[in-house]
């Protein structure tokens, strides 16, 4: 294969040894492609009936008809729901010691609520939006929620009597619209998010009374920051870095306590591609020998790179994911998750167009092809399983290393736009199952156990 790149990375610190490289994921390359099963029922066309003679045959068939198509909507092996939201539910967040739930919609709010109960047990209202709420994310150690909505607002709720109530206690509006917002995992109080306008911002929080300490603003991207991501998470407190990314097809990690850029990647180090970045994803430090800086970024014309930003953005890997055909859209190549696990030398990336492409890492090939009938919406693997949300209103569970379908939670009528993974309590026993919960798309959240 053509080899190409800017930098190379020492062999001690990256995914591999290989030099970064061009090509084209085709079919052929594919292991093993897998359809996930449905449902007897909703492979079954719905006969609209024509007309005929025989009016009591009609009568009949259109009954079976109806009671098919009622038995189809009705699906659903979720055990508990939350319904508060009036519109689509567009974020989804959990707290970190808590049983406690913050989702945020189209109806400019965002509600709290028990994970822990059955059914859920409503805990709050947050209000204040001037526009739906597309973030809420409680900092990693447990005391402020974040939330941010798309007329450019982030609010900062502090916990008051052991989670039980959340004042708000700071609030600013910086930008015309937020993009994305991520709080730090392992600095308190410390959270980031990039507008529509290309500028990328952190924050921290003050602990005694919730105020706001502006850390950097960065103005180098010229298009939407469509994704950041923290790096070097594990270097302690005195390392803040984050990497953006843009739908100018630039590339940029910022030191965050003094606002330079530590390297940025423009479409001559790409080979001239035109690269509308719009998802990242940290590679865990299992799979590169403890180097906490590999990143994978994903365009929305299907271009993949992974790069090693503590060598200075070295590019490791290039490739562009499938080569579409005559009648699919571009779009349908955008790449709109992208998920490493911990576990194996793996990573997963999911489309528009439904695919999820699970590549081995220590050769970049494509291990599996999962083929969903509508666009992917979020990835995550856990333990052996690979989560899969999709615009179909369900979420996918599959074996990671065998690529088979194990479990398929169904229940919404619209697609799931987020979703988190809850554990059981360590007192709980193994023989509880782990918890999916959703944000969906007509307004519903939905809870399922699925199997361990």
């Amino acid at each position: 294969m053509r080899l190409m790149g800017t930098k190379r990375a020492s062999h001690s610190d990256i995914l591999t040894t290989m030099e970064p490289e061009e090509e084209f994921i085709t079919t052929e390359e594919v292991d093993q492609e897998i359809v996930p099963t449905m449902d007897a029922q909703q492979d079954v066309p719905i006969d609209i009936g024509e007309e005929n003679d025989d009016d009591d045959d009609d009568d009949d068939a259109m009954a079976e008809d109806d009671e098919e198509t009622l038995e189809v909507d009705m699906s659903n092996n979720s055990y508990t729901y939350f319904d508060k939201h009036t519109d689509s539910v567009f974020a989804i967040g959990h707290h970190p010691s808590l049983p406690l739930v913050c989702t945020g919609g189209g109806d400019n709010l965002a509600h709290l609520w028990t994970s822990h109960s059955q059914p859920p047990k409503f805990a709050g209202t947050l209000t204040g939006y001037g526009e739906s709420v597309i973030s809420c994310l409680f900092t990693c150690e447990g005391n402020f929620l974040i939330t941010a909505d798309m007329s450019g607002k982030v609010l900062v709720h502090m916990s008051q009597k052991g989670g039980a109530q959340w004042k708000l206690v700071s609030q600013m509006q910086e930008v015309e619209e937020i993009v994305w917002l991520k709080v730090h995992p392992t600095i308190a109080r410390t959270f980031a998010f990039g507008a529509t306008d290309g500028s990328v911002w952190c924050y921290q929080v003050n602990e005694q009374d919730g105020s706001l300490e502006q850390l950097m603003s960065g103005f180098v991207h010229q298009q939407d920051c469509s994704m950041g991501e923290f790096i070097n998470i594990d270097k302690g407190e005195n390392t803040l870095e984050l990497v953006t990314c843009s739908l100018d097809s630039t590339i940029v990690a910022w030191n965050c306590f003094t606002g330079q850029q530590l390297f940025k990647i423009t479409q001559t180090e790409i080979k001239g591609l035109e690269a509308p970045w719009i998802s990242l994803s940290l590679a865990p430090t299992t799979l590169t020998k403890g180097n906490s800086g590999v990143v994978a970024c994903g365009s929305n014309n299907g271009l993949l790179a992974v790069i090693n930003c503590n060598s200075g953005g070295a590019i490791l890997q290039l490739s562009t994911v499938m080569e579409l055909k005559p009648e699919q859209d571009e779009l349908d190549a955008s790449i709109e998750s992208i998920a490493w696990s911990s576990k194996f030398s793996l990573m997963a990336i999911g489309l528009v167009c439904g695919e999820v492409l699970l590549y081995d890492t220590s050769s970049w090939r494509v291990r599996h092809k999962f083929v969903l009938e509508d666009s992917v919406t979020k990835l995550m693997f856990d333990n052996d399983d690979l989560f899969v949300s999709c615009i179909n209103g369900r979420v996918y569970q599959f074996n990671a290393r065998t690529g088979q379908e194990k479990y398929a939670c169904v229940g919404h009528n619209m697609g799931v736009l987020d979703f988190i993974l809850l554990h059981p309590a360590a007192s709980a026993g193994a023989e509880q199952n782990r918890k999916v919960i959703t944000a969906g798309d007509e307004g519903v959240s939905l809870v399922f156990e699925v199997p361990n």
